[in-house]
């Protein structure tokens, strides 16, 4: 009896946040972008499109009690997903090594790319307006495949090189950090704002 066996699957995390504000969460994040000087120096010196606080305010669960309810429910899911894979964490656990506002305006993009050195990497949608962009994963055997044929445009979900995934306000999705993804570019006028993360092991 012929059997196809599926190997080797890189599972993909989704559920709603929790109770947070994401009313709350979006108007701290603007607030924050407005204020961030050096956030804003960086992105301008990176040519950076947008807003992103990740090179100039690492504390901000400490700094903002809607961020600090924040990591509180991203630890849960992230307790959920760690036991979904089944990994053995001995003695330490997972922990919140960063937490970083994103704000990608009209034409912004987010090239692809991994987050070295975290276990689990992931982001919460803040505002997601109609017509912007769906956050795309990568089949990490990509480099290996060679001279593989493409796959037919009916090929199943586990089947395909890319996977985009459009979440929808207030959810939250989890990946392992080796899964190189990326934003494409924003089609829609108004900004689009995430939340994003890395947790590490020790």
């Amino acid at each position: 009896m012929t059997k196809l066996i599926p190997l080797f699957t890189t599972p993909l995390y989704r559920a709603p946040l929790g109770a947070i504000d994401t009313a709350e969460l979006e108007a701290s994040c603007l607030s924050i972008a407005e204020d961030d000087e050096a956030g804003q120096e960086w992105c301008e010196a990176q040519g950076y499109p947008g807003y992103t606080s990740y090179a100039s305010l690492t504390d901000l669960p400490w700094r903002f009690p809607i961020f600090k309810d924040l990591k509180a429910a991203l630890d849960q899911h992230v307790a959920t997903f760690a036991a979904d894979l089944h990994f053995d964490l001995g003695d330490k656990a997972l922990k919140l090594e960063d937490l970083w506002i994103n704000i990608l305006p009209e034409g912004g993009i987010h090239t692809a790319h991994i987050h070295p050195h975290s276990v689990i990497s992931g982001t919460t949608y803040v505002a997601m307006p109609k017509g912007t962009s769906a956050i795309k994963f990568e089949d990490p055997r990509l480099a290996m495949m060679m001279a593989a044929p493409t796959r037919t445009k009916d090929a199943p979900a586990h089947l395909r090189q890319f996977h985009y995934e459009k979440p929808d306000v207030g959810d939250v999705l989890l990946w392992e950090s080796w899964l190189r993804h990326e934003v494409p570019m924003n089609m829609s006028e108004d900004e689009r704002i995430s939340v994003s993360f890395n947790y590490n092991w020790g």
